[in-house]
């Protein structure tokens, strides 16, 4: 499998280049986009042709994490005839947040398929892909993508405001790529996000590879975050950025 990083910016930052979350991970001729936030498409036609999708993977619905969703809607309806459509998995109603932003009920169904991701597990092409529930939002997901023949994989925390929900979705030897908002910490009280020492307590107690780091907020600094990451976890750590290609 192969990370391509898209996006790995929050919902707003000063980082000059900074894209909204967006990972595609790729295994042979599957391709899979976690997430599909501001300004990412653009990077993803980069990458691949849009059309070579085999789904997009929403983990929950603040825009920074699907709304380059209309783009996508935008060139599949309107650059090839017939129009072009792509499996997308969310949170319910996704599709009907994307019909109210354009006021048009059945905008999103004229190029994109929606269906409730859920927590089970489905083969997607030569991937699986799970997902489990996690606090941030009223129906947040983390994923693990995974070769379908087995083998170490990748899980994505999303926003998540408790590391412990990442443990059911952890096998040993993953890759863990996950937030850390609130860089070396203090998270502030009620504030369903990360921080580099709760990402050291979930990485050193389940036995992951590797911990990439994204969704920094702007104002904490990436090398004083990976050093609290360290602290509590001997594993590699490492924040990724738009560009970052990884071999997992």
């Amino acid at each position: 499998m192969r990370l391509t990083v898209l996006g790995a910016g929050p919902a707003y930052t000063d980082r000059i280049g900074a894209t909204g979350a967006c990972y595609l991970v790729s295994d042979g001729a599957t391709h899979i986009v976690l997430d599909l936030g501001q300004g990412s498409l653009p990077r993803l036609f980069a990458a691949i042709p849009p059309t070579d999708l085999a789904a997009v993977a929403i983990s929950h619905l603040h825009p920074d994490h699907y709304i380059d969703l209309v783009p996508l809607r935008h060139y599949l309806r309107y650059e090839h005839e017939p129009p072009r459509r792509v499996r997308v998995l969310g949170p319910a109603g996704l599709a009907d947040r994307l019909d109210a932003l354009h006021d048009e009920p059945g905008f999103s169904a004229q190029a994109l398929d929606t269906e409730v991701l859920g927590t089970g597990e489905r083969v997607i092409g030569s991937l699986r892909l799970r997902a489990g529930l996690v606090r941030h939002t009223a129906e947040s997901y983390a994923m693990r993508v995974a070769p379908a023949g087995g083998g170490p994989g990748l899980v994505y925390s999303g926003d998540c405001g408790r590391a412990a929900d990442l443990g059911p979705l952890i096998e040993p030897g993953d890759t863990l790529l996950t937030e850390v908002s609130f860089g070396p910490g203090p998270i502030p009280d009620g504030v369903a996000h990360l921080d580099g020492p709760s990402v050291a307590g979930i990485a050193g107690s389940s036995g992951v590879g590797r911990v990439l780091l994204t969704h920094l907020q702007m104002g904490f600094d990436p090398d004083e975050t990976e050093a609290s990451v360290r602290a509590g976890y001997d594993g590699p750590v490492s924040f990724v950025w738009p560009g970052s290609v990884l071999d997992l």
